[in-house]
């Protein structure tokens, strides 16, 4: 078991603009990670693991990064795929 995917429960408040909370609470759900909105208040997650943080991470960057980041972060990704292979 790996212990660095195990950790305690995590409770995180996220303040992001109540356009883009619902659609990343709807992708969170998507990714069976637990978090609750109510209109006019921020987002809560609780976050599990690591592997949730991660992909908490990975979400908000998608919504609240500008193209520019989006682009840099692609091109990294790429990058490290081709020492892979």
């Amino acid at each position: 078991m790996n212990k660095f995917n195990h950790r305690p429960c995590t409770y995180q408040v996220i303040e992001i603009s109540c356009v883009d909370r619902w659609q990343v609470y709807k992708r969170l759900l998507e990714l069976d990670i637990d978090c609750f909105c109510e209109t006019g208040k921020p987002l809560q997650v609780n976050i599990k693991n690591i592997n949730e943080a991660n992909q908490l991470e990975s979400v908000l960057k998608q919504f609240t990064a500008n193209r520019r980041q989006l682009v840099q972060l692609l091109q990294g990704c790429w990058a490290v795929s081709q020492y892979a292979d």
